[in-house]
């Protein structure tokens, strides 16, 4: 295998599982209540309400909330059906960078810009909304981690178009006689 074909297929890989992580993440907006009381059944036969008390509150008050929008308000729980669909629609735009990635590498230096910019909306929206600061950090994580994968990619993307764009070597000149 080529250098080319590999970069393409590390860069490819890479990407793949980028778009999964990131449908993923947007398709368990859509069930938030479902998921809540999953999570703190979940939660209680691990005993972690005796390990992890702060969580367990924030949990239960989560779901509380939850339920009371779900059945006074449910529309309110139409703002997380869209940001899942935002995730699926950001995800969709990285088929570019999988057919092309030299062409399309924008797509993965603007996620990129998207994962530094989820630290200063945890960091301002977070204590607005009253959330807890040990939650913001698990939200900020997202983009710290959502920027690993996508930095490999952007440094897979700069050599693949170095090799892209070097000039071929001269031809060897026939010898005559």
């Amino acid at each position: 295998m080529s250098d080319r074909a590999a970069l393409l297929k590390g860069i490819r890989v890479w990407l793949v599982v980028f778009v999964v992580c990131l449908v993923l993440s947007g398709a368990t907006a859509f069930a938030l209540v479902h998921e809540l009381h999953w999570t703190e059944t979940l939660l209680r036969s691990l005993s972690v309400p005796g390990h992890l008390p702060a969580l367990m509150d924030w949990i239960e008050r989560v779901r509380h909330g939850l339920d009371a929008a779900d059945a006074d308000y449910p529309f309110l729980l139409y703002g997380t059906d869209w940001l899942a669909f935002a995730h699926l629609v950001i995800a969709v735009a990285f088929y570019g960078p999988y057919r092309d990635p030299v062409r399309n590498i924008w797509v993965v230096e603007f996620a990129m810009i998207a994962c530094v910019g989820i630290v200063p909306l945890a960091l301002v929206c977070g204590p607005i909304r009253h959330i807890p600061f040990w939650w913001s950090v698990i939200d900020m994580s997202f983009g710290v981690f959502g920027i690993v994968p996508l930095y490999v990619v952007r440094r897979k993307i700069k050599r693949l178009e170095s090799l892209t764009t070097m000039p071929a070597p001269p031809a060897v000149a026939g010898v005559s006689g």
